[in-house]
């Protein structure tokens, strides 16, 4: 069977609203669209695009169960187009995740709870959130699938190693990333370029990083939301403001990438099991 060689991907580096999940989803249903004009058949949004981040104890009020219309209708909009959008899953009264809506052929696909919640610096998801436990997997299109995670899941090397080893196409990284968040000496702006680039070059992996841009609260939003090839190189950033990227990805790239740099084919995971047993 042969598969398409290109996918068109975007990222959409918008600022949400806090605590109006009803206006941010507008605002998702016009990036859907914009998407699907262009012909884009992968769209990511940043984390916690349809609710904002800085919530607190306000997280119960605009936490959503999967079955929720408004999911649903983001999905009837994204039609054959991937949409992967944040928002907060309410899984039992008073259980909540930060989470990704993964919307296709108007439905929810999949969803995928965030795994690493950063409590520190000026973080405090450990306090509001469960943790999640499971990787997510997706199928884009017949020889495309991708994988998912959320922000502090990509400052855990191993689980990015673990999500990576279903050999997805493409990284989708959705992320909530403010000026001195983590610390005044921390730049979230040098050293999120420096993350991304090295899983993608190290892996053979396209990137998708979709960030914010604008303020809540008292934070700034940097935004740098970028797509990056599977040698970590740019095919599309951002600027300064609200917009859509785009980027057309190709699969004999990718094979290229990874059969001269063979990180995937040579993980020897059983290795890396016994070396890690005994460690908590």
């Amino acid at each position: 069977m042969h598969y398409q060689d290109r996918l068109r991907v975007g990222a959409a580096q918008i600022n949400s609203i806090l605590g109006d999940f009803d206006a941010n989803l507008e605002r998702h249903h016009e990036m859907i669209m914009a998407g699907r004009d262009e012909g884009l058949e992968l769209l990511v949004f940043p984390e916690l695009s349809l609710t904002g981040y800085g919530l607190g104890s306000r997280v119960m009020d605009v936490a959503c169960p999967r079955v929720d219309p408004r999911l649903e209708y983001l999905a009837q909009a994204a039609g054959e187009m991937q949409v992967i959008a944040g928002f907060i899953e309410e899984a039992s009264p008073g259980e909540y995740y930060n989470a990704l809506a993964i919307l296709q052929h108007g439905t929810l696909a999949a969803v995928h709870r965030k795994l690493n919640l950063p409590t520190y610096g000026g973080l405090e998801e450990g306090k509001w959130f469960t943790h999640g436990s499971q990787l997510t997997h997706t199928r884009v299109r017949p020889g495309w699938s991708a994988t998912q995670l959320i922000c502090a899941d990509l400052w855990n090397p191993a689980l990015v190693h673990a999500a990576l080893l279903e050999r997805p196409s493409v990284l989708c990284a959705p992320i909530n990333s403010a000026t001195g968040i983590v610390s005044e000496d921390f730049s979230n702006e040098q050293n999120w370029a420096l993350n991304v680039r090295f899983y993608a070059m190290t892996y053979g992996t396209p990137v998708i990083m979709a960030n914010r841009y604008g303020p809540e609260g008292g934070s700034h939003f940097w935004g740098g939301t970028r797509i990056l090839g599977p040698r970590g190189e740019s095919l599309a950033e951002a600027d300064d403001r609200e917009m859509l990227i785009q980027a057309t990805l190709s699969r004999t790239a990718i094979a290229k990438a990874r059969f001269e740099l063979p990180t995937l084919r040579d993980a020897d995971t059983p290795l890396i099991r016994e070396l890690m047993a005994g460690y908590r």
